[in-house]
């Protein structure tokens, strides 16, 4: 009784949270001044030369640069900022990112066409401002042709078009939007900041669209809160999961909303090791797999329910396996160090990938794209593997 009336004060908390941003009105001069301090589009972007290292951390005071070309408005990232030093710890191999274009969140997914597609949250600072979705599309992983904006806020928004109010400043960002090849169709979900869910389908069968809503009421959020994802399991059907991943939905067929209740998740032996939690994560008992950025998959028969959390200083998304959807889950652990909120799919080989963004000062880069192999141990763990394309020294 008492974590149900936990999990309802908290989902009115966060209600109310985002009906209060929401009223919250701005003069056109402040919402103008945002527009330009800023654009709302990473574009193409260009291979990497050298290393990649670098890169950029954005946030509501602005942009930090360190790397090659900077652009006339970032500042120089404060020094020690970008150490590497997971690399140097061994726990990272030497890898660079896959393409030079700034982009948070990084998604990629193999695509019903035999394409690969990458999104992510994007713009020159995601934290204040977003033009929509940003598509990158490769057929090896290796070189990405861009697609463009599939979506934007201003012209196929709805309530999506509402500023909102954090830390007393005025923006319209979008958050971890992710591209789902689902039932035979391109579905994206995204969130709006403070937080609230999209959910959008594509209307030509094409993952470029163009692109409406698929939720029932499209002048309100699907759920509160951010980092939305969808898993697809062997039988077509779809669940969904967001925020921390501590409760999972299933979809109706038509993607409009959940077929019967959510279903909380139980963590069997939560890691209660202090330095394996944020600060946050701590305070509320260390019950939880993280507190954002909600990944779930299935992989060697197994199920993967994950969220990112702050593991002894890097921004790592936390994993936990179980046998059936619903859980309970075990053995969380620290997946592909320093990847961020993030997800995981298999190659037209067969071999498993982690997208990969850099947040933290423990890794080489800062908000670029990247993909790590992955691997598992034989009791279901996914590690870093060793054979690593992207490699500093590798071709």
């Amino acid at each position: 009784m008492k974590r149900i009336v936990q999990t309802l004060t908290l989902v009115l908390l966060i209600g109310t949270s985002y009906a209060q941003q929401a009223k919250r009105e701005f003069t056109d001069e402040e919402k103008k001044k945002v527009l330009q301090a800023s654009s709302g589009i990473s574009g193409p972007g260009k291979p990497v030369q050298g290393n990649g290292w670098g890169g950029w951390r954005s946030g509501y005071e602005g942009v930090h640069y360190s790397g090659p070309d900077p652009l006339p408005r970032y500042i120089p990232m404060p020094e020690g900022m970008t150490t590497g030093s997971a690399v140097k710890k061994g726990i990272l191999p030497n890898i660079r990112p896959s393409w030079e274009v700034h982009i948070r969140d990084a998604v990629v997914i193999l695509g019903g066409d035999g394409n690969y597609y990458m999104t992510g949250s994007s713009g020159e600072n995601i934290w204040k401002h977003a033009d929509g979705v940003e598509l990158w599309k490769s057929k090896d992983l290796k070189k990405w042709d861009y697609i463009g904006l599939v979506w934007t806020i201003e012209k196929d928004g709805r309530w999506e078009k509402n500023w909102a109010n954090l830390k007393n400043q005025p923006v319209r960002a979008l958050w971890a939007p992710e591209l789902h090849y689902l039932k035979g169709n391109y579905y994206i979900c995204l969130s709006m900041p403070p937080g609230g869910v999209s959910i959008l389908k594509s209307t030509t069968g094409k993952p470029e669209g163009p692109y409406v809503h698929a939720q029932a009421n499209p002048d309100k959020p699907f759920v509160n809160g951010i980092d939305p994802t969808f898993f697809q399991d062997d039988d077509g059907k779809v669940y969904f999961t967001w925020s921390s991943g501590r409760r999972i939905g299933l979809m109706k067929n038509d993607m409009s909303g959940f077929e019967g209740e959510l279903r909380e998740i139980i963590l069997e032996n939560p890691d209660h090791t202090p330095e394996h939690h944020a600060e946050k994560c701590r305070g509320r008992g260390m019950n939880d797999l993280g507190h954002e950025g909600a990944v779930l998959f299935k992989a060697k028969g197994k199920y993967y329910l994950g969220a990112a959390d702050d593991y002894e200083g890097r921004y790592s998304t936390c994993l936990s396996i179980s046998d059936n959807i619903f859980g309970p889950y075990k053995m969380r652990h620290e997946s592909v160090p320093c990847a961020g909120g993030t997800n995981f799919f298999k190659d037209k080989q067969g071999k498993w990938w982690s997208s990969y963004f850099g947040n933290d000062s423990q890794s080489p880069w800062r908000e670029k794209p990247g993909l790590v192999r992955v691997d598992f141990t034989q009791d279901g763990k996914v590690i870093v593997a060793k054979d690593q394309p992207f490699a500093i020294n590798s071709k």
